[in-house]
């Protein structure tokens, strides 16, 4: 009896000291925060009695040490929602942070871009961080690169609404080397989610948003069958694509120019950028079948997905003759190896800090056109994939093997 009489007043203790922090936040938040209080409110959070504390700690009490409040992270969102975290740990989303670190020229970058949020940092951001990462965030003063749930469940209301609407994708999903918003909202995909959302259209019509193809049932292991870069393994059979995609791997610093891996495949495997085996791609490509069987005959769908495939194939093979045409420059010594280059040969991931113009060049001819051919392709939007993905590319290779021949005519003088 007196057990259960202890732990009744433990419990009421405890209840007493959230609600007493609860108003201690609202007293002060509603006069300096207002719209944060607002949000909160007119949250779930709210309904279900979650406050402040359960998100913030107690350790916050007045305006001198808010540096004391907590930021959450996808440990905190656990306590509630350890399904859907379950699956974010999974998928390409958590590994976003790691990923963008893992780039050989990303500490080169202006503090702001990157730990400040303003660039790379202000999307990569939704990906899970370890403590020495949170650590260097707070000290940078970058609290709002703490969390992850929030880029798409954005703070205060945490909606699940807002997170289900295509936009929620937009501001990250968009731009020079994945512009998929663009992509998707002028397809006719697109175009149909958005008229149905200004009621244009009936709400109970078929309309398929980002969420829908690449979060069915909502599902949080946000993954595509053929990743991040549309690379690969196994090599397929066709022997010029395989001969095509390792020059490619080669230029990633995957494999060395004689072909064997290095240590960036081991970087590739940790953040996921690649599907290294034929049954994980298969798996994804089977999910995205049944998703677009919902709306398409199975044969349509594997047909449409198929043409993706191909664009690739031919992409890459574009790609590849552009980086040989490169490569040859390092093996002919007209192009000097950089200090912080692993090989004598063009490196992809150095971006714009590339050394020469020629390399710049190839740069954007990777992750810029011969990303738009391929996802322009399976977002359905013929206009991004012929004129923004492959139209560019065969300009960008004429202009390199052009830009190579005037440096072997210099080169000789």
């Amino acid at each position: 009896m007196k057990t259960i009489f202890t732990l009744c007043i433990f419990i009421l203790l405890s209840i007493s000291i959230k609600c007493y922090a609860q108003d201690e936040c609202l007293e002060c938040h509603t006069k300096i925060t207002p719209g944060i209080v607002n949000d909160w409110k007119l949250s779930m959070h709210f309904k279900n009695d979650v406050g402040c504390p359960e998100c913030h700690g107690t350790a916050h009490s007045n305006g001198k040490d808010y540096e004391k409040a907590l930021t959450p992270t996808p440990a905190t969102c656990n306590t509630c929602h350890e399904k859907q975290v379950t699956e974010y740990s999974k998928g390409k989303h958590s590994v976003a942070w790691t990923s963008m670190n893992a780039m050989p020229t990303i500490h080169f970058q202006p503090m702001a871009l990157i730990d400040g949020m303003k660039g790379c940092g202000g999307c990569h951001k939704i990906g899970a961080k370890d403590d020495a990462a949170i650590a260097k965030l707070k000290k940078e003063g970058s609290v709002i690169g703490h969390a992850s749930c929030d880029a798409c469940h954005t703070r205060h209301t945490f909606s699940r609404k807002e997170a289900l609407q295509p936009q929620a994708c937009e501001t990250c999903h968009t731009g020079f080397d994945h512009p998929q918003w663009e992509m998707y909202s002028g397809s006719k995909h697109g175009v149909k989610a958005l008229l149905k959302q200004t009621s244009s259209l009936n709400e109970s019509i078929s309309a398929p948003t980002c969420q829908t193809c690449h979060m069915p049932y909502g599902n949080h292991e946000v993954r595509t069958a053929w990743g991040f870069l549309a690379l690969r393994l196994p090599m397929p059979d066709d022997k010029q694509w395989a001969n095509d995609r390792t020059v490619i791997l080669q230029a990633l610093g995957v494999l060395s120019p004689d072909g064997k891996p290095t240590a960036r495949l081991d970087a590739v495997k940790a953040v996921d950028l690649a599907r290294l085996t034929q049954d994980s791609w298969q798996f994804e490509r089977d999910k995205m079948i049944i998703t677009c069987s919902e709306c398409h005959a199975k044969n349509f769908a594997q047909s449409e997905l198929a043409k993706g495939d191909s664009l690739i194939k031919n992409a890459d093979h574009l790609m590849a003759e552009a980086v040989r045409t490169v490569a040859a420059l390092y093996k002919d010594h007209i192009i000097s190896k950089p200090a912080n280059y692993l090989f004598a040969f063009p490196d992809l991931l150095t971006f714009q800090d590339a050394p020469t113009v020629i390399e710049q060049k190839l740069f954007v001819m990777f992750l810029e056109h011969r990303m738009r051919t391929f996802q322009g392709a399976f977002h359905n939007n013929p206009d991004y994939t012929f004129w923004y993905g492959w139209s560019e590319l065969v300009r960008d290779l004429t202009e390199i093997k052009e830009l190579a021949k005037q440096m072997r005519l210099n080169a000789n003088k």
